[in-house]
């Protein structure tokens, strides 16, 4: 056997760092929240951004109990403490088949933002807005 031929099949060819697909993206900014694009897709976090600057992030297998009540918004219990997002329209469609309480359920959501003073006057009445987040 030739070392040629040897060469062929033992040594591992890589193609040009050209050729390589750079990453698409795959979270979808809603405005107030981020969303994951592929089915199969699971954030292992979520990230709660405050206006002011400050982020926490809670990891999705710590989350005991996530509730819904129009009136005071979303809750998430967490390692016996508790996460509040308040605002308007928070089960509302953001569009087809997507919401932010059932993506939060289904690990779908990697960060939920507030919304700064100009964005609160921007937005519609149909829009969905966060307008705090309490931790």
């Amino acid at each position: 056997m030739s070392a040629d031929f040897l060469e062929k099949y033992a040594v591992r060819r890589t193609a040009p760092e050209a050729a390589v697909p750079e990453e698409v993206e795959a979270t979808d900014d809603l405005g107030c929240f981020g969303w994951l694009r592929g089915i199969r897709d699971r954030a292992v976090m979520l990230e709660l951004r405050k206006k002011t600057g400050n982020i926490v992030a809670i990891g999705y297998g710590w989350i005991e109990r996530v509730e819904f009540d129009p009136s005071e918004g979303i809750a998430l219990c967490a390692l016996g403490q508790k996460v509040r997002i308040r605002g308007r329209n928070l089960n509302a469609e953001a569009r087809p088949m997507v919401r932010l309480f059932e993506g939060i359920t289904r690990h779908r959501v990697p960060w939920v933002q507030e919304a700064a003073g100009q964005e609160l006057l921007e937005s519609g009445r149909a829009a969905i807005v966060i307008e705090s987040i309490e931790w």
